[in-house]
């Protein structure tokens, strides 16, 4: 097993992170921004360094702090959570030319997959469904007028190196695409430093389902079962449940042999998500089509955990370190219902983010409750970062069971100081829609 390991991430998921390192006896290093010197992923490190500045650029996204760090701690690995650098395979490159270990997958298999044009090509060479769209990126507004009448409206007009939900808008006419093809190529270029726009078609009812998969170190790749993700706001994830409750045994089946052949496709090692669009159909069966891959650790990752019992940080530092899994991936076997609420500090209503010092901070408890947090009380919810404060899992025998867990937890679960999303999971854990398990994308608008 790895012997030391820097955290090159912040709270909850360096804390998930330092927790499973701690059980394996792997010496920690946290490093942090001065904006986080006090929040408790640092104090549960064995060591702490402090990038400095609280902008992302000046810390968690400065490679060059990140490999000093690293090498003024000795440490033979470096994980990078989600987020940040997480995806950037100049920085994975760099720490392996470094002599450290990347717990990740190798930077061909990001590069490849960052992309997303590149990706979708190199998907249905493989043989997953991708959906109809551009195989190259449209280089001007007229050369996407052309792909939409090709395609048929409405279309998705995306930047090609995006992710996260970020640099997607839906064109319904020419007119429309005119204008948002301009605003996501700007937005692509600024946020992503690549202007690449790729056209493809939009589903308006869609689903958003997700496949864990697994790249073992002797070269096999396994899936370990699909997460349901359609709860959303601004095409960012609020909620997430396995197994989802739109898959029959059959589509399933697919489903999971496709995200392998995924996998496969670029060598991939350690863990990754293919991420998929799902559009129902008639008799409960329906067609999916290849979205992305995610070549990192997932935020809603607890809940394959809680459903199939692993501890997936734990195979991504074995992958690493080049050893067999911890589990037998001929007998893995699904049981019961596990479902994530992402707890941010958000308006409840319309989302926006509402920063704070916690004044109180009380997490449920329980049978089939878990809670990964990045705060305690006292903390200060910055601005800088992302809105994300905890994550709360439940699981259950069945879908009824873990909803009804939710239910109480999130009732037992008391948050004061910032703004907090709890109200909104209250409504969502009653509505009709929701609890039919027969909901897509649109669901929160509809809420609204």
């Amino acid at each position: 097993m790895i012997e030391s390991l820097l955290v090159a991430n912040r709270g909850e998921i360096a804390r998930r992170i330092i927790r499973t390192a701690r059980r394996l006896g792997v010496r920690t290093v946290a490093v942090h921004s001065d904006a986080d010197a006090d929040l408790p992923f640092v104090a549960e490190a064995d060591e702490a360094i402090s990038l400095g500045a609280a902008a992302p650029a000046q810390s968690y996204r400065n490679p060059e702090a990140i490999l000093a760090a690293a090498k003024t701690a000795n440490v033979a690995a470096i994980h990078p959570g989600y987020g940040f650098l997480s995806e950037n395979a100049a920085f994975a490159r760099s720490v392996a030319d470094a002599g450290l270990i990347w717990v990740g997958p190798d930077a061909t298999a990001i590069e490849a997959m960052g992309d997303k044009i590149n990706a979708r090509n190199l998907m249905a060479r493989a043989g997953v469904p991708v959906a109809p769209g551009t195989a190259d990126p449209a280089a001007d507004v007229e050369a996407a007028l052309t792909a939409a009448a090709g395609i048929g409206y409405p279309v998705m007009v995306k930047a090609a190196a995006g992710g996260g939900g970020m640099g997607m808008a839906v064109a319904a006419d020419e007119a429309a695409l005119r204008t948002e093809y301009d605003k996501v190529r700007a937005f692509a270029e600024r946020m992503f430093g690549d202007g690449s726009v790729l056209i493809e078609r939009y589903f308006p009812r869609v689903r958003h389902i997700e496949v864990q998969i697994l790249g073992l170190a002797d070269g096999r790749v396994v899936a370990l079962g699909e997460r349901e993700c359609s709860v959303q706001r601004r095409n960012q994830k609020l909620v997430e449940e396995s197994p989802s409750p739109a898959l029959t045994p059959v589509t399933r089946q697919r489903l999971l042999d496709a995200a392998v052949r995924a996998g496969e496709a670029v060598g991939y090692r350690n863990a990754g998500t293919v991420e998929c669009l799902f559009v129902p159909g008639e008799g409960g069966e329906g067609e999916f089509f290849f979205l992305e891959m995610n070549t990192r650790l997932q935020v809603e990752h607890p809940v394959t955990e809680c459903v199939y019992g692993l501890d997936l940080v734990e195979e991504q530092l074995r992958v690493a370190a080049g050893l067999a899994p911890g589990f037998d991936p001929e007998a893995l076997t699904p049981r019961g219902h596990a479902i994530e609420l992402r707890i941010n500090a958000e308006d409840p209503k319309r989302f926006f983010p509402g920063p704070g010092v916690i004044r109180t901070w009380v997490e449920p408890a329980g049978a089939g409750v878990r809670v990964d947090s990045g705060y305690a009380e006292g903390n200060t919810v910055t601005p800088h970062y992302d809105s994300l404060m905890a994550k709360l899992i439940v699981s259950g025998a069945d879908r009824a069971e873990a909803v009804e867990r939710a239910r109480a937890a999130v009732a037992a679960f008391e948050v004061a100081g910032p703004k907090c999303n709890l109200p909104f999971f209250a409504e969502l854990l009653e509505n009709d829609e929701f609890l039919s398990g027969d909901y897509d994308t649109g669901i929160v608008g509809r809420m609204r």
